[in-house]
């Protein structure tokens, strides 16, 4: 697979960077809920700090992408031609969407720490603050919750194309072999 996309199929490099965010925004997801629902402090802590790397992870990888395709591979595989225009509306909503929803969690993650002041119970020795009473948690908890949404929607678009259209979309992102 070329490092670049063409117009059937996205490059090495974005297909990479595609599975690997898909991966960490679900180990994201599962460990904010977590956290999030944890009465024990130390259990919290240890969520916490699994979370916060993860999510810089994803944050960094997420400007990679965008800078990827603004200046190496700005090219992108058509949407299936015979497609509803409504259905290629929310496709080219729900993308940038994703994108702008990791870019405001991320955000919102870092201002949460730095305001409430929990790096030190990050890296250990302090008590951790309550960070829900923090103006940025409210942000990153609903975009937290925006996304899942967008994720089901975005899923559940790739799986609607599979396995009932069968026009092999999952086939522009390295799954499986091209229509």
């Amino acid at each position: 697979m070329p490092a670049k996309s063409n117009s059937i199929r996205y490059g090495s490099v974005a297909v990479a960077i595609h599975w690997l965010t898909a991966v960490m925004i679900l180990m994201l997801l599962i460990t904010g809920l977590l956290a999030a629902g944890q009465a024990d402090q130390a259990a919290k802590l240890a969520l916490l700090r699994a979370h916060i790397p993860i999510g810089v992870a994803v944050l960094l990888l997420t400007l990679l992408r965008i800078i990827w395709w603004l200046v190496a591979d700005p090219r992108r595989p058509a949407l299936p031609p015979d497609q509803p225009a409504w259905q290629r509306l929310v496709a080219k909503a729900v993308h940038p969407a994703l994108y702008l929803i990791v870019l405001v969690s991320g955000a919102s993650g870092i201002a949460i720490l730095v305001h409430a002041g929990a790096l030190p119970a990050i890296l250990g020795g302090a008590a951790l603050p309550d960070l829900s009473a923090e103006p940025a948690y409210t942000v990153h908890y609903l975009a937290s919750r925006l996304m899942l949404g967008l994720l089901v929607l975005h899923v559940g678009a790739a799986l609607y194309h599979q396995f009932i259209r069968r026009d092999h979309l999952l086939a522009r992102m390295g799954l499986g072999p091209a229509a």
